[in-house]
């Protein structure tokens, strides 16, 4: 399953979000700083895939930007990979 959806640039500009979990704003602002934080400070020949407290980070950087999916660790990360390679298409 899905949680959120994050699209934001190398300079950590949040462009696009869509939650599918209901939590406060204060929450969200706060998560969205954190992850964002993360995948920034990653190497890019690292692996696309996150683990996230409860959670798997699915990430792909696509020329400035970065498209991030949350989904639950037992989803298949791969899968999550084509999508991102979908929806950018």
């Amino acid at each position: 399953m899905i949680h959120f959806i994050l699209r934001f640039s190398r300079q950590g500009k949040l462009q696009l979000q869509k939650w599918y979990t209901t939590l406060p704003d204060k929450e969200r602002k706060k998560i969205t700083r954190e992850i964002i934080q993360i995948i920034l400070s990653r190497g890019h020949r690292t692996s696309s895939f996150v683990d996230w407290k409860e959670l798997k980070l699915v990430y792909k950087r696509y020329a400035s930007l970065y498209f991030c999916y949350a989904i639950e660790n037992q989803d298949n990360g791969l899968l999550t990979l084509e999508i991102v390679h979908r929806y950018v298409e």
